[in-house]
């Protein structure tokens, strides 16, 4: 087995993972804009789609949305705490008899048939964990999909402004008194994170060329028995485009959740957050701002490519 299947497997089966994964929304302002985005794409492409594959489904975030459209749902993750938490969810929305759960990990698909699900889908980047895989993984993903995938991978220049920014995710807490531990830990060690940083060229100019985050220190980690955050391979969008054509997938677009909304201080951010009329207007101009291919690079965290079959 892969150090980044391993790694992975670990990392998401730490038990509070379930419970704070589906709170991000409730957490994170860059999760209401990207998973907004996201929705909103899975809803405008619904049209001859009654079955789906989500991989990495995590805690059901679209796993849900899709059986509430009348879908039936193949819900596969990695993590038995997100299953169970979208369990939970799924029988809450009244939709558990149309999603089948599944754990498991990407980097073996063999238990499914060619073109067996109408839409095939994978967001928040879990293909970009499978590293050295990635490839393969997305044949696999294509194989399996008869009309349409949908999925979104780590974006390698919207990840390379973190290079010069490592209090980045303090841009998007929604509330700094929550209890989130991460959000706690961001706020505490702010001036501490600013006091010690170095703009290194070197790391950014190793990133830019061979697109991978992590490697030898998570291995290190793993192996003193702790759950490092995952080894990851972020993606260029013509690399991404090009990996698809090559499986014979048509018709991509591509998009940057999160392009707009990273411009924006915290302190502006909140107030819009806060309130439902500027809210729904934001994410409405985000929506149209990062779906601009244009700007599908600098997404927040994800590049999100649609295509056909």
């Amino acid at each position: 087995m892969d150090y980044s299947r391993k790694i992975s497997e670990r990392q998401w089966n730490l038990p509070d993972k379930g419970e704070l994964e589906s709170r991000r929304e409730a957490t994170y302002i860059d999760d209401i804009i990207q998973k907004d985005h996201i929705q909103r794409k899975l809803l405008e492409n619904l049209d001859g789609i009654y079955t789906v594959f989500d991989g990495g489904a995590g805690c059901g975030r679209f796993s849900i949305l899709l059986a509430k459209q009348g879908c039936r749902v193949t819900h596969f993750d990695i993590s038995k705490p997100m299953i169970d938490k979208a369990r939970e969810l799924a029988e809450k929305e009244g939709v558990l008899d149309r999603i089948t759960f599944v754990k498991g990990a990407l980097e073996d698909l063999s238990a499914y048939a060619d073109r067996e699900f109408d839409l095939v889908m994978s967001f928040d980047a879990p293909i970009s964990y499978t590293w050295p895989n990635q490839n393969r993984v997305i044949g696999e993903l294509v194989r399996i999909a008869g009309k349409r995938i949908a999925f979104s991978v780590s974006s390698r220049l919207g990840s390379l402004p973190y290079l010069a920014n490592p209090i980045q995710k303090n841009q998007f807490i929604l509330d700094e008194e929550t209890d989130d531990p991460f959000v706690q830990w961001c706020v505490e060690n702010k001036e501490q994170m600013i006091g010690g940083f170095s703009f290194s060229q070197q790391a950014a100019e190793k990133l830019l060329s061979d697109g991978l985050m992590g490697g030898e220190e998570e291995i290190a980690q793993y192996e003193q028995g702790g759950a490092p955050w995952c080894i990851t391979y972020t993606f260029m969008p013509d690399e991404l485009e090009g990996i698809l054509k090559g499986y014979g997938v048509k018709d991509i677009r591509m998009s940057g959740p999160g392009a707009y909304g990273r411009t924006t201080p915290r302190e502006i951010l909140t107030k819009i957050m806060t309130d439902p009329a500027q809210k729904k207007d934001f994410l409405d101009f985000c929506y149209r701002f990062d779906s601009n291919p244009y700007v599908c690079g600098m997404g927040k965290d994800n590049l999100l490519a649609i295509g056909e079959i």
